[in-house]
């Protein structure tokens, strides 16, 4: 019998796998328990047209990221901050601020946990930092830090 995984089974498969088994595992223990239905034609076609769905939806996420990649780096932030007269800030710039800037000045929301800052920036001047906007695209953000006086 062919079930359609709803959930991962382990020693059978994957969620939304087609996997042929015997008709007592299907019946007694898959079906019976939520773990996968039987995968009539009807039920196959649902499936198809749900991954079908799911591959626009992820091609759609990878363009939108690529449109906010370029963005961004033609975009610099520049971040005002309190620092004293030799140009150190008084505390650091964190992604949390970073992120808050961009939504701000480029209308783009970032999580501040994608936001890659190898150095903290404790003093005035520019830092590339990198944005983690899809598993396959990264953009290099250029923040730009002024000093004002306290």
């Amino acid at each position: 019998m062919e079930v359609i995984l709803l959930e991962n089974v382990k020693g059978t498969g994957k969620k939304g796998e087609i996997h042929a088994v015997s008709d007592g595992y299907a019946r007694n223990f898959l079906i019976k328990q939520g773990k996968a239905k039987e995968a009539t034609p009807g039920e196959k076609k649902k499936l198809a047209a749900k991954k079908q769905a799911k591959r626009r939806e992820e091609r759609e996420e990878l363009e939108e990221a690529k449109k906010f990649k370029s963005i961004l780096e033609d975009n610099p932030i520049d971040i005002k901050e309190k620092a004293s007269e030799d140009g150190r800030l008084f505390g650091s710039i964190t992604t949390k601020q970073i992120a808050e800037e961009v939504k701000k000045q480029l209308d783009i929301k970032i999580d501040k946990r994608k936001i890659n800052q190898r150095v903290q920036m404790r003093s005035v001047g520019s830092q590339e930092v990198e944005v983690k906007l899809h598993t396959d695209v990264t953009a290099k953000l250029l923040v730009r830090v002024e000093g004002i006086e306290p």
